[in-house]
């Protein structure tokens, strides 16, 4: 690993497959011109691939360690480091037309996402390397085991895609589980239609707070059975079988 040992505090598992991160670059499609920036970059395995097709790129790094390699291995007027904790880091000083990246800490990876999408208003798009199952209950439909609070108000906010299954040999240590490349779009804000999005996430975060309750149950201390039924919510649901759009209307009903 070039003298650098993998930390465990930080969820660093290294991509070492070139045909791997040939196929990431291939997928990302970066234009010279462009606005990106790279989440823990690491030992530069994707950084140095997409610098080929930049004018310049800004990378998040949160391990002083690697940041100063990073300063160290490749132009200043080129590569800006912030060496900062991406959970906490305003994206949005960036400028707008963000195109973001990055193989994503597997131990962070949820409130990572959910912390990017409260910049979706100045991303163009997002690519990233996520463990396989958080990627697929991402992307999932209504009605199965993977569907959840995190595919409700990631799919309300992005048009979502599983491009491709990467398998642990990809990466140096070797992780236990498949990873997965996504690709996630925001949504116009036309097709945003939720009146308030605060109250709108509090209810989806209700409903699914225990999974195996009916919505009459999870959601009593917002809403009766009255007004499940006046929203078209049948009281006796689980959580799971409500589409984004239930969800929406719901959350609506509740703000009249």
């Amino acid at each position: 690993m070039k003298g650098h040992a993998p930390r465990k505090r930080f969820g660093q598992n290294f991509l070492v497959s070139p045909g791997v991160i040939r196929n990431i670059i291939e997928a990302i499609s970066p234009h010279p011109d462009e606005r990106m920036v790279e989440i823990g970059p690491g030992l530069g395995a994707l950084t140095e691939p997409l610098l080929a097709r930049l004018g310049r790129l800004e990378v998040v790094e949160i391990d002083r360690d690697l940041a100063a390699r990073l300063r160290q291995g490749f132009p200043a007027d080129r590569l800006t480091v912030h060496e900062a904790d991406a959970l906490a880091f305003d994206f949005a000083a960036l400028g707008p037309q963000l195109r973001i990246v990055g193989n994503l800490p597997y131990n962070i990876s949820t409130p990572l996402l959910f912390h990017l999408a409260a910049y979706a208003d100045v991303v163009t798009d997002m690519h990233f390397m996520l463990q396989r199952e958080v990627v697929d209950r991402m992307v999932a439909d209504p009605g199965g085991g993977e569907y959840g609070r995190l595919s409700v108000m990631l799919q309300y906010r992005f048009d979502m895609e599983r491009l491709f299954v990467v398998p642990p040999g990809a990466f140096n240590p070797a992780p236990k589980v498949d990873s997965a490349i996504v690709r996630l779009r925001p949504r116009p804000a036309a097709a945003l239609s939720a009146r308030d999005e605060v109250a709108f996430s509090r209810l989806v975060a209700a409903a699914f707070g225990q999974r195996r309750k009916m919505l009459r149950n999870n959601l009593r201390d917002l809403v009766d059975e009255a007004g499940l039924v006046a929203a078209g919510i049948v009281p006796t649901a689980r959580a799971e079988t409500l589409a984004v759009a239930d969800y929406v209307r719901l959350a609506n009903s509740l703000q009249r």
